[in-house]
């Protein structure tokens, strides 16, 4: 059972599928809008969007459906994502660890993975919110849209088709857990490369070598690699 559900308005589509998944068999169930009031990132950030702009999008999908670990599933939420961004422009897209997108240096889209249970299932939430049409952001410099970083102008309901419709195919074609990492690491934005971080209040360059199976980042120091989980440290760019 593959369907998309519209809402006009909504504070969070992360909680607003309930309704929507009315059996215990169902899977791959999704709602969407335009025009989301109270999104939220990953820790408890906001993810605040421009209304008929920008899509916010929550997908279902049984935990028993899934034969990869929580962080892989996470990695390769993040490698979809990417894939279908990808696809839309010649531009160079990234994966942020570990799991912003970045298009050309800008981050366009974010991804919240909840766990919920919905009439006595288990269900992994896919909260993922993509700037397709926004043209500022004002005191956000870090951000972009897709059309602000390509040019390209997206009719927003078809997007959303589209971007369902190749969600849905990836997770059901799910590839090993050494397939998923290998593709998120040659696809992880600044790796292998001189860049700064912020760690306890103190700035100092390292470089990003890999991303591990067991969600950590691993960064070269003077000292050394260091391993770290989310929200340790801060890529600055």
């Amino acid at each position: 059972m593959d369907d998309l559900f519209y809402l006009k308005q909504c504070s969070s589509t992360n909680d607003e599928l309930a309704p929507f998944i009315l059996y215990p068999e169902s899977n791959f169930i999704a709602v969407h809008t335009f025009d989301q009031t109270a999104g939220r990132g990953q820790y408890g950030n906001s993810w605040k969007v421009v209304a008929n702009k920008n899509l916010a999008y929550s997908l279902a999908v049984k935990v028993t459906s899934v034969k990869v670990s929580d962080f892989l599933f996470n990695y390769y939420t993040a490698v979809t994502v990417r894939g279908f961004i990808a696809k839309l422009t010649d531009k160079e897209v990234k994966i942020k660890w570990p799991n912003d997108i970045i298009v050309d240096y800008k981050k366009v889209c974010g991804i919240l993975i909840e766990k919920r249970k919905f009439n006595q299932q288990q269900y992994f939430v896919l909260g993922i919110g993509i700037n397709v049409l926004q043209e500022s952001f004002n005191e956000i410099s870090n951000a972009g849209s897709l059309l602000s970083q390509t040019s390209l102008f997206f009719e927003l309901e078809e997007f959303a088709g589209e971007f369902h419709k190749f969600m849905v195919s990836d997770l059901k074609n799910m590839p090993s857990e050494g397939e998923i990492l290998d593709v998120f690491n040659r696809n992880l934005f600044r790796k292998d490369q001189i860049s700064v971080f912020e760690r306890n209040g103190t700035r100092q360059n390292g470089i990003i070598r890999s991303a591990s199976q067991s969600g950590e980042i691993h960064i070269e120091f003077e000292d050394g690699i260091r391993k770290f989980y989310h929200k340790e440290i801060k890529l600055l760019y």
